[in-house]
């Protein structure tokens, strides 16, 4: 008899080219050979997979060839209500999925019975649902039900036949059950076939029965699976339906209903035309305005990094504090910081007391066009899986969901992103789809990825894509329809951006006016001298002196900033705003302020000259303070250690001014105190303590800024493989790997002896595969 496997060997290559990719995940190791392949596309994992894959009614045609004792093309056709034409296309789909085999009557592929517990929202029928009743409970049940005991029934196999034969026609049995057990059954018809009840197993009587669900159990229209849970026999499901194996099967997607009847009644060329420009002009705008606002952001957050917190995301401080220099609300500027980290643009510096940083992919993508700039984000928001919206909100533990950390990644976000896209795509040009119809028509292109998660990932990505600039007037730009098929969306969009400008109108009441958008290096040095007061069809930019003050904490001169804002003013500058530049630059850098670890103290101010003029001393990074007081970037302990080589012999001095003294007992305590005291692994870890032995009393004292003895290092990772991103093709394609593999596998093929199918076949199929598969999940832009 042919197998599965068998069939699947004897595919053409043009066949397995389809298989792996409309399944590319069989391909992550690529299998030895046809057999493994074919055990490989059974397994849990893969069934679910494909069936996520697969519309409404695809899906209703498998559940179908599960449940109905013919699958023949017409007894499918009748079942499901549709056209021996529509059957034969939705069978070509589960045949090239693997789901479904046989050139023939078409049958499901081993494992998809697994994958779909209750097929049509049926429960099993009466010869498996009962086959866990004794021989005796069966015998009582037979007994009620026909008034005799009986007979000539020896085992259970029989005993079940002829239960099948009295439930065939339950229709007696379910009016003698009552009004209210009726109703009862009437709640499991039409799935899911199973229920909760107390103490279901306990043998009940016809004439002992008092509950409505005693009454069923008692007859045979229930079935109890254990102590608590009971089934509804797939025969009695089918006489309360009527025969019909679904309530609503829509053999075609819902229609794409528009959002308003004005753009639906937009027949006229002209006003076609006229839609599909403003559309294409609405959206160009908030791409444009995407880019430059993540531009001003990362330009701030280059000079006044935001720190990162310990969970691994983003204050909500900071989040309002970039919402309040971008004017825009909390959850734009959410979307606009996850969008430019999710293209690379950004990352956290360091495992502890990082900060977020723009990244070196940053300054290479200003040095591109708008267009190319909007291109890296659009692509980056339309694989991310991040939620965005989520940033905010609260998690199950009722903790809050703070932007750029790990709670809001969703790992179902890129393909519902997607899947939106590609359904405003499908829509008549001129037409805004309706929210509700896209659901609708989500729902039937994939019916096992519902839920609440996915109606708000939908609500998001609309209103995401109209900030990106993917959309406008709720319709797909048609730069957007070139990202999303593949194409470079750069030259449909780079004609409606506008053109940048290099020069600016300064004003007398110190602010300047960018009639447009400025060039890259013109707009960097404005954004450091000056802040944002207004944006729209011409931004306005304030000088304060705080805004010079941070130009020339950036290294410029009060000659740079009036240098460069001379060459580019189209007027004079006036003389407050020059007034304003000096005034500042007097004033800056007067005070100093500096960081560091230790210092020497002595009361011979000779003996700090001679450590100066000492070469040894170079490494130390000494600088003097006072006549009698040095200042070192070092630790204490690598200071005195510096100092001993020296030949001189340091002591080590307390913030009091006492001087430390390192006997073993004390550091002993020391030690047995702080193993008392539970500590965070993130913590610092404490400094090394110099050797126990007492050191040698000298005139030169050392002491340690600061009031912790701790040194502050990095938390070091232990060592390990680095984790597989996400995305990648895992295509291992060594004979000795591919060997292995095949090895592995047919190892879950028990009592299967195929003969061996060269690993040319699948190489040979995964060599002409589609070039845009990939292998797994879209993985996220680091």
């Amino acid at each position: 008899m042919e197998t599965y496997a068998d069939w699947l060997r004897a595919r053409s290559d043009e066949e397995l080219r389809a298989l792996l990719s409309a399944r590319p995940e069989l391909l992550a190791p690529v299998p030895a050979d046809l057999t493994a392949l074919a055990a490989r596309a059974a397994t849990p994992a893969a069934i679910s997979r494909a069936l996520d894959r697969l519309d409404r009614f695809t899906l209703a045609l498998l559940e179908a060839l599960l449940v109905l004792p013919s699958t023949e093309p017409g007894a499918l056709a009748d079942a499901l209500g549709a056209t021996p034409e529509e059957i034969a296309d939705a069978a070509r789909t589960l045949r090239r999925h693997g789901l479904a085999w046989g050139d023939g009557t078409l049958m499901a592929a081993p494992g998809v019975r697994q994958g779909l517990p209750h097929p049509a929202g049926l429960g099993p029928p009466v010869h498996e649902v009962f086959a866990g009743y004794s021989t005796d409970r069966l015998t009582l049940l037979i007994t009620d039900l026909e008034g005799h005991a009986p007979r000539g029934f020896a085992d259970s196999g029989r005993l079940l036949g002829r239960l099948a034969e009295l439930l065939a026609a339950p229709g007696n049995l379910i009016e003698d059950a009552g009004p209210e057990a009726r109703a009862a059954l009437d709640q499991l018809a039409w799935g899911p076939p199973v229920g909760r009840v107390a103490d279901a197993r306990r043998p009940v009587r016809i004439d002992t029965a008092t509950t409505p669900i005693e009454r069923l159990l008692a007859r045979g229209l229930l079935a109890a699976e254990d102590d608590r849970t009971v089934t509804l026999p797939r025969e009695v499901a089918l006489h309360l339906r009527g025969g019909r194996l679904f309530r609503d099967l829509p053999t075609r997607p819902p229609a794409l209903t528009p959002a308003s009847a004005e753009t639906a009644a937009a027949k006229d060329p002209d006003a076609a035309r006229r839609r599909e420009e403003q559309v294409v002009r609405a959206a160009a705008g908030e791409a444009f305005n995407a880019v430059r606002l993540i531009e001003e952001l990362l330009e701030r957050w280059g000079l006044e990094p935001p720190p990162v917190l310990r969970s691994g995301g983003l204050a909500v401080r900071d989040l309002r504090a970039a919402a309040t220099l971008l004017d825009v609300p909390e959850w734009k500027a959410a979307l606009l910081v996850e969008t430019a980290y999710a293209a690379g643009l950004l990352t956290r510096s360091g495992d502890l007391d990082g900060e977020w940083l723009p990244t070196p992919a940053y300054d290479l993508w200003l040095m591109r066009d708008t267009a190319g700039r909007w291109t890296e984000l659009a692509r980056g928001w339309l694989r991310s899986d991040r939620a965005a919206g989520l940033a905010g909100e609260r998690d199950d533990r009722d903790r809050l969901i703070n932007a750029l950390s790990e709670a809001m990644v969703r790992v179902s976000a890129p393909a519902v992103r997607r899947a939106v896209l590609e359904i405003l795509a499908d829509a008549d040009r001129g037409t805004a789809v309706d929210a509700d119809a896209l659901r609708a028509r989500l729902a039937w292109l994939r019916p096992r990825r519902g839920g609440p998660t996915r109606d708000r990932l939908i609500g998001w990505t609309l209103r995401e894509a109209a900030v990106i600039g993917m959309t406008g007037f709720g319709e797909l730009a048609p730069f957007a329809r070139d990202l999303l098929t593949g194409a470079d969306p750069e030259p449909a969009l780079a004609k409606h951006l506008p053109q940048p400008v290099d020069q600016i109108l300064i004003q007398a009441d110190l602010t300047a006016v960018a009639p447009g958008p400025l060039m890259t290096e013109l707009s960097r040095e404005l954004a450091l001298a000056a802040d944002v007061e207004s944006t729209g069809g011409a931004t306005v930019y304030r000088f304060t002196p705080e805004s010079v003050r941070r130009a020339l904490d950036a290294g410029r001169s009060a000659d740079d900033v009036t240098g460069l804002l001379a060459r580019h003013s189209a007027t004079p500058l006036p003389q407050p705003l020059t007034y304003l530049i000096d005034d500042v630059a007097r004033r800056h850098g007067q005070l100093r302020v500096g960081a560091l670890s230790s210092y020497v103290r002595t009361d011979s101010p000779a003996t700090l000259d001679e450590i100066l003029a000492d070469r040894r001393a170079d490494p130390l990074r000494l600088h003097r303070l006072a006549p009698t007081v040095l200042a070192s970037g070092l630790h204490r302990s690598e200071l005195l250690d510096g100092l001993r080589a020296m030949g001189l012999a340091p002591v080590a001095e307390s913030p009091g001014g006492g001087v430390i003294i390192t006997r073993p007992d004390a550091q002993r305590a020391d030690q047995q105190v702080r193993r008392a005291v539970p500590r965070d692994p993130l913590e610092d870890r404490p400094a090394q303590r110099p050797p126990g032995e007492l050191l040698a009393h000298g005139h030169v004292e050392l002491g340690r800024v600061g009031q912790h003895d701790a040194a502050v290092e990095p938390h070091a990772h232990g060592g390990g493989l680095a984790p597989r991103r996400r995305g990648e093709h895992l295509l291992q394609l060594g004979a000795e790997r591919v060997a292995d593999v095949g090895r592995e596998l047919r190892r879950d093929l028990p009592g299967e002896r195929l003969p061996h199918v060269g690993q040319h076949r699948v190489l040979g199929a995964l060599q002409h595969r589609a070039p845009q598969q990939h292998v797994g999940d879209a993985g996220r832009a680091h």
